[in-house]
């Protein structure tokens, strides 16, 4: 199924692997094919990923947009939720729906159902709660 998408000047989208900055204007575009797109908004750097859960996601986006090297990306996806579960009990069931997720190959579902853990996960720190 095609899927438009209207960039706004200057925003980044990664498609199939690759970023891709548009210029000073807006831009409109139809991918005609399947293939891992991400937009500005959803992609998180390296030196963003600061805290478990954003490790999380973004070990999820990995999976999402390099497939080579998804073993890699698993298997430190792994070991942070044991940790993750381990110390935060009441994130289990959302690791549960992500893991189902990517066990179904929905990694672009996976990165949204991973946003309201970082959000969990903010509110824990903001409240100096213990889970």
């Amino acid at each position: 199924m095609p899927l438009k998408l209207t960039l706004k000047p200057e925003e980044k989208v990664i498609i199939g692997g690759a970023v891709i900055r548009n210029n000073k204007t807006s831009i409109e575009f139809t991918v005609e094919n399947q293939v891992p797109i991400l937009r500005e908004k959803d992609i998180l750097t390296d030196s963003e990923a600061d805290t478990i859960c954003k490790k999380i996601y973004l070990l999820i986006q990995l999976m999402y947009i390099d497939g080579e090297n998804i073993a890699r990306y698993q298997n430190s996806y792994l070991d942070l939720i044991k940790f993750l579960v381990r110390e935060a009990p009441k994130t289990l069931l959302l690791i549960e729906q992500i893991n189902e997720l990517i066990l179904s190959n929905r990694y672009y579902h996976a990165l949204k159902k991973a946003k309201k853990l970082i959000k969990y996960e903010e509110e824990v720190l903001k409240n100096n709660v213990k889970d």
